[in-house]
């Protein structure tokens, strides 16, 4: 098993991913996943991803690629395209979002079943469950009747009752990914600055934080090797160690991994890259058809898996025209932005990324 967790280059080279749309009015609270700043970003780390996908074609044709790196639908995508290394991307929304709703309603994880299935980071709890009963009503009950709890997720509490099933990912995240939260100002004040969750979605969250560990995190480290303080090596919730376990022989492991989509998701694109159960044991991964996503949770996910594959095209074939009608379609860019705003904003972010970007000849539109 290979595991992939990088970042193609620091906060210098990825921070125009965030800025130059910001210049536009294109707003972004994290910029990892889809969107302008998620395409850029997907342009300059596939490259290193696929020159490690390509070692292991050499030197470990039969292991299974975890890639943990962002942007995660569009990178797995973009290698299960172009190689025959079993590949599969894990993120911990899934199982986190899980343990938020229980908390909520005061139920535990092993209490909860739940089938969740879209795309990274825009994956639907199809149902939620607790002690085999349907908890959504509990769960309803706790949004629209604790203050508490709807401010901790206000965009992601919206979308739920908006479209009746909840959303994997940060309220912050989710902000980026429609027309609904970002394209004016009062918006953003209204739902993404007063949330108490871990990132409500204001401008340039991660990067600054990222900002802050690259000034801090020699000093922590320090303090981290002088302390006394145990390391904890009880396994969390994230999925890696349990999917080694299994497919060196262990006990059978289910987790939600991003695989090619071969019917899994029925109205999601045939081929893309889609969130769904998966299965693994010796013989190695097993992904479960779920069926159609609901149509009010499809109509937003279809556009933004449509958009992914456009940029992997885009990618694979060199193509800066298609990385601009990739970007033409991205909901908030589009409620932000005229069309020729959105080849100026694209031209300049192809100038600005240019040298990490080889598989590109041309770098206008």
């Amino acid at each position: 098993v290979v595991l992939t967790t990088i970042l193609a280059g620091q906060t210098d080279v990825w921070r125009h991913d965030i800025e130059i749309p910001k210049k536009y009015g294109v707003d972004i609270n994290v910029g990892a996943t889809r969107g302008p700043s998620g395409i850029f970003r997907f342009l300059r780390t596939i490259n290193p991803m696929m020159n490690i996908v390509r070692d292991m074609e050499k030197v470990c044709p039969k292991a299974i690629l975890l890639n943990y790196t962002n942007p995660m639908a569009m990178l797995c995508g973009a290698i299960q395209r172009s190689s025959f290394i079993s590949t599969t991307g894990l993120c911990h929304s899934v199982q986190g979002t899980a343990q938020m709703l229980g908390w909520w309603i005061g139920a535990s994880l092993d209490e909860i079943t739940y089938t969740c299935a879209g795309i990274n980071h825009q994956a639907w709890y199809l149902d939620f469950k607790v002690n085999g009963e349907d908890a959504y009503p509990q769960i309803y009950k706790a949004i629209t009747e604790n203050p508490e709890v709807y401010e901790s997720e206000i965009v992601r509490n919206e979308m739920y009752l908006a479209l009746g099933k909840y959303v994997t990912e940060s309220s912050g995240h989710n902000s980026e990914y429609n027309w609904w939260f970002r394209k004016r100002p009062d918006l953003i004040e209204k739902y993404c600055i007063h949330g108490t969750g871990w990132n409500p979605g204001e401008y340039a969250y991660i990067l600054k934080e990222y900002q802050n560990n690259e000034a801090t995190w020699k000093d922590q480290a320090k303090e981290w090797f002088a302390s006394d303080t145990p390391i904890i090596l009880d396994r969390g919730q994230e999925y890696a160690a349990y999917i080694i376990n299994a497919f060196k022989g262990g006990e059978l492991f289910k987790f939600n991994g991003n695989v090619p989509n071969t019917n899994l998701v029925t109205n999601l694109p045939q081929g893309a890259c889609v969130e769904v159960p998966v299965l693994v044991d010796s013989d190695g991964l097993h992904p479960m058809h779920v069926g159609a996503l609901p149509a009010e949770c499809a109509l937003l996910t279809q556009l933004s898996s449509g958009i992914e594959e456009m940029a992997i095209t885009g990618s694979l074939t060199g193509d800066p025209t298609m990385i601009y009608r990739a970007i033409c379609h991205d909901p908030l860019t589009a409620a932000v932005l005229s069309l020729q705003e959105i080849k100026t904003m694209d031209n300049e972010m192809f100038e600005q990324n240019k040298d990490y970007l080889p598989q590109f000849k041309n770098f206008k539109v």
